[in-house]
Parts: C-alpha cells; structure tokens; sequence
C-alpha cells in the first residue's frame, strides 16, 4: 500500500463499518470515534470554507460525547442515550444527534454520488446532496453559507490524491465506509420517526 492510500486511513481511524449495532442499538463510543474521523477528512479539502461544516459537526460530536461521558453504561447505545434523555428537560445531546445526523447524510450523499459519477466534480456532488440533505432544514441567512462552501469544493483529483483514494482497492474501501455510514443514518433515522417526543422540548 503506498502512501497516498493511507491518507483515508489515518484519518479515517475507526470505520463506520467497525461500528457494532446490537440488540440495544448503535454502539455509542464506536459511532464517535468514527464521526470523529469523518470531522477530520474535512481537513484535506483545503479550503476554510468548510470549516462552517466541520464546526458544526464537531460541537454536536462534543455534545453527544459529554453526555456519553456522564454514565458510559447507561449511554453505551445511541438509542439508550435518547430514550433515557427524553425524561431530561434538557434534551442537548438529541438535538445535536438530529443534526449530526443531517451532517452526515450530507457528506454521505455528497461523496457516495461522487464516486458513482467519476466525471463530475464535487461541486457538483456536495451541491446536489446540500439541497436534498441540510438545505431544508436552513434558514434564508444559512443558506448562503453553505453555497459559499459548496462552490469552494477542491478539484475532484486534487481531493482524491489528498485522501489517497485513486485505485480500486482503496475506492472499494471508501464506498464500503460510505454504505455502513449510511445504514446507520437509516436506523437512526428510524428511531427519529417512530419517537416523534425525542424532539419536543
């Protein structure tokens, strides 16, 4: 393996396909330190426009985390955390669950219809996904920050050298870590569904 193919692999250091879903839900530990890799990859994009993306990922990552924290045991699954949560007044791990959630379907969507469409570049990947993922959940004042960001997408090849993806191997490694991501963005947004009182305040 060179070392351009390792690059999505350092910071990619837990994959969400290492992630253990049980009985009892998304094993929360495991589901963090993975977002916490998909967090960093928004550094090899070399452009500050995206740090409005990776920001607002982060502090729902460290939101989540610090209720995690608070009891490991009681908060071992996603799932846990938001149903004992829910008898809380404050709900702030839940709520920043939703959007991280949304953050991650949107870098999901983006990337996964990149690697379907190889001759497209990402402005044109993370703008399709933005208006079917964050875009409605945004006010008129967000919205044109996230098209700044999305306009400022590097160029397709400048981004895959940089995470090292450029043969088979290493595509078939990203598309794998893109498809459990999104499987669990689906049970999650399952539990969102069936538990409507998750975010009612």
């Amino acid at each position: 393996m060179t070392e351009e193919q390792t690059a999505f692999q350092k910071v990619i250091t837990r994959s969400y396909t290492d992630v253990q879903v049980g009985s009892e839900g998304i094993d929360t530990a495991q589901f963090l330190e993975a977002t916490d890799g998909t967090v960093n990859m928004f550094d090899l994009f070399g452009s500050s426009a995206f740090s409005v993306v990776q920001s607002d990922m982060s502090n729902n990552v460290k939101k989540i985390r610090a209720r995690f924290l608070e009891n490991p045991v009681e908060y071992d699954t996603l799932e846990r955390l938001m149903a004992k949560e829910a008898h809380l007044k404050r709900r702030l791990a839940t709520e920043a669950l939703l959007w991280l959630k949304r953050g991650l379907d949107f870098t999901a969507q983006s990337l996964m219809h990149s690697i379907n469409n190889p001759s497209e570049e990402l402005t044109v990947s993370f703008s399709l996904a933005y208006d079917t993922t964050l875009r409605p959940h945004h006010s008129f004042i967000v919205r044109p920050i996230f098209n700044l960001a999305m306009n400022a997408c590097p160029w397709r090849k400048d981004f895959y050298a940089n995470i090292g993806v450029q043969d088979e191997e290493s595509l078939k490694l990203m598309r794998g870590w893109l498809e459990a991501l999104l499987r669990l963005i689906d049970t999650l947004n399952k539990v969102f569904e069936q538990n409507p009182a998750y975010l009612k305040h």
